[in-house]
């Protein structure tokens, strides 16, 4: 189970004047809603593709989100996996009982894998937050904007080497209204593409701070 949702974007250039505005559009959209909504829940479901699997795997789970530094998601299908981040700690749960509490290896077959990952989550946010952000995703991916009817289209082919050895490419799908995402697919190495979509079902509302608790080492 891939545990961590890649997000970036940039860059190709046939036609860059327009090309350039409507990344610019974009970029701006995404900035704004950010700073609009400080929090959402709703439904995802990642339907897995491989030349190995006979046929496509689908999981289907609900999330809640509290600006960048808390995310929870719940898988439900084909199996309980329960994931959580409070801004330095990342768990992941499988096995019984991984739908409530927490702990480490703990409960009826029920094991929690910790990750201290808020190094590396605010340097990441730092360098894609700054003055110069779009050139930074600029030379780290290489980005084709576009749209259709409903959605702003991100293509991100990986520039730089820590990217492009796990990712062939990802797309990236956003609202027009609200600047919201609707769907990610992570075409990666392995060989495995995964296909996010997701429903939001609420914004801004008061989220139980349980919602995202995690077991921290002492």
């Amino acid at each position: 189970m891939r545990t961590r949702l890649i997000l970036a974007l940039w860059g190709l250039a046939a036609s860059l004047p327009a090309q350039d505005e409507l990344l610019a559009r974009i970029w701006n959209g995404v900035q704004e809603a950010q700073a609009k909504h400080v929090s959402g829940c709703g439904k995802i479901t990642e339907t897995r593709t491989s030349k190995l699997l006979a046929k496509p795997m689908v999981f289907r789970g609900k999330f809640c989100a509290e600006g960048m530094a808390r995310f929870s998601l719940d898988y439900t299908e084909p199996e309980i996996v329960r994931i959580r981040f409070d801004k330095d700690y990342l768990n992941v749960t499988t096995g019984g009982g991984a739908g409530s509490g927490s702990g480490s290896g703990s409960g009826s077959g029920r094991n929690t894998e910790v990750m201290d990952v808020g190094g590396n989550v605010r340097r990441t946010q730092a360098y894609f937050s700054k003055e110069n952000s779009i050139e930074n995703l600029k030379k780290t991916f290489q980005v084709t904007p576009g749209q259709d009817a409903s959605c702003y289209v991100l293509k991100l082919v990986p520039r730089s080497d820590n990217f492009r050895r796990r990712l062939n490419y990802i797309v990236v799908r956003l609202d027009k209204t609200q600047f919201l995402l609707r769907s990610l697919e992570v075409d990666g190495k392995s060989g495995v593409n995964s296909l996010f979509t997701v429903e939001m079902t609420s914004l801004d509302t008061r989220i139980p701070a349980s919602t995202f608790e995690v077991y921290r080492p002492r």
